[in-house]
């Protein structure tokens, strides 16, 4: 593990003990378990956004090439100067 400095709010950290000691667990793991839970929550909407972009643009663009699916490797090379 990590050991890392986070400041709070009296506020927020008033209401973190009594959630620590009102379920009867550290507050660092209370910390923890925060973290996890935006982490998850946030990639979650992180991942769905790229799909959605992603279907968004599918289709959206034309090459005039009949052969893209066979050629792709060599298109990408040609596109990224290696040829």
């Amino acid at each position: 593990m990590v050991r890392t400095q986070v400041q709070l709010t009296e506020e927020r950290a008033a209401t973190l003990r009594a959630m620590s000691a009102e379920r009867r667990i550290p507050l660092a793991e209370l910390i923890r378990m925060s973290v996890d839970s935006f982490l998850s929550r946030e990639a979650g909407l992180n991942r769905d956004r790229k799909v959605a972009r992603a279907r968004a643009a599918a289709g959206r663009f034309a090459s005039r090439l009949s052969d893209v699916s066979q050629e792709h490797d060599k298109y990408l090379a040609e596109a990224y100067g290696q040829r």
